[in-house]
């Protein structure tokens, strides 16, 4: 079987979903890949008839298994037609399994996951990688509609916190990458097909994402938490390989990532997820020269960007830096009242992770 990427497309209400896949088939085709799209399963079922929005316990919950049910055979069946093509596959998924558990309280998402027979782990790691797309009712309000859509009836502020609840519900995926709002939607459109083209291997131009020294004035609302331990390793010239820990709510994710310049502007970046053991193992190729690197992240939206605050721990105590990505040249940075900006370090080499594991 071919090596065939499943790629998940979610986000909140009114996200651009639907433009964005039309986009997805149209871009990768031409380049040669077969495009297979998964359809979401939850409208399918309204169309069909199911309430999503009953107080029948008993109706909602046999809705909300064969719901994850079907998407589940739907993947399957999908993953094994992809197999017989002779061209390059693609997967698009239409929201994936762990969206299901966004709308629902987390006992009945693990009795339903445990009369499923599957884990919150299996479905997270059935991806390849979570493109989310953020919700135009944060910080894009002047597009929000519903009239696009008959199965949409949250108001602005539901739609922010389911926005953030599905998020939630994919932290721990490797390779979840969340897709700000722009003042161009066609720019957030192909930060989509970018962050495709990355997981196909396909090499991309080298773009700086905007960080910034910063002290924190104030709490962060509506963030997510994780101790992120990061130690790079002995690689070849031109090369960059980085072993990654993720904790998150007593999950722990390992991942190996590697950067290779293919030009003077064009690299391949590639995310591997590992077992412990593996990831125990090629911590004894760590790179004598670089301390590991310690840090707690906060990641948050704001105004319809995706910002991460790391807190530097160890040997970098003290040292906290905010990044944002996918902001065009353009654009301004909303920067939140509880954040105060100290220095722009925009593609200052001296504040790459990789040189800061010198000191």
């Amino acid at each position: 079987m071919n090596d065939i990427k499943k790629i998940v497309l979610t986000g909140g209400p009114c996200a651009g979903k639907t433009t964005a896949l039309v986009r997805v088939i149209e871009h990768f085709s031409s380049l040669g890949f077969k495009v297979f799209t998964i359809p979401e399963v939850p409208t399918m079922f309204s169309q069909a008839g199911m309430d999503y929005l009953t107080t029948n316990k008993n109706l909602f919950y046999e809705g909300e298994k064969a719901t994850l049910e079907i998407q589940l055979d739907l993947e399957d069946k999908f993953l094994k037609i992809a197999g017989q093509c002779d061209e390059p596959a693609l997967i698009i998924c239409d929201r994936g399994t762990l969206d299901i558990s966004a709308y629902l309280e987390p006992e009945m998402w693990d009795e339903i996951t445990r009369r499923v027979g599957v884990t919150t782990a299996e479905l997270r790691d059935r991806y390849d990688a979570v493109l989310h797309l953020v919700s135009a009712a944060d910080g894009a309000e002047q597009f929000y509609t519903t009239a696009n859509n008959r199965q949409r009836t949250e108001g602005l502020e539901k739609a922010r916190s389911l926005d953030k609840r599905i998020i939630q519900a994919w932290l721990s995926h490797p390779h979840l990458r969340v897709i700000n709002n722009h003042i161009d939607f066609a720019a957030k459109l192909n930060r989509v097909l970018k962050e495709i083209s990355n997981v196909l291997g396909l090499p991309q131009p080298i773009e700086e994402e905007r960080k910034y020294i910063v002290e924190v004035t104030g709490k962060i609302p509506n963030n997510n938490i994780s101790k992120i331990t990061q130690t790079y390793l002995v690689a070849e010239p031109g090369c960059e390989a980085r072993l990654r820990l993720r904790e998150w709510q007593g999950k722990s994710v390992y991942v190996l990532t590697t950067k290779r310049r293919t030009s003077g502007n064009e690299q391949v970046e590639t995310d591997r997820q590992l077992s412990k053991n593996l990831y125990d193992s090629l911590l004894k190729q760590a790179d004598p020269y670089r301390h590991t690197i310690h840090k707690t992240r906060n990641s948050f939206i704001w105004k319809g960007q995706y910002f991460e605050v790391d807190c530097y721990k160890e040997q970098l105590q003290g040292l906290i830096i905010l990044e944002t990505k996918g902001v065009g040249e353009d654009e301004t940075v909303n920067f939140p009242p509880f954040i105060k900006v100290v220095k722009d370090i925009t593609g200052c080499a001296d504040y790459y992770n990789y040189n800061l594991a010198l000191r």
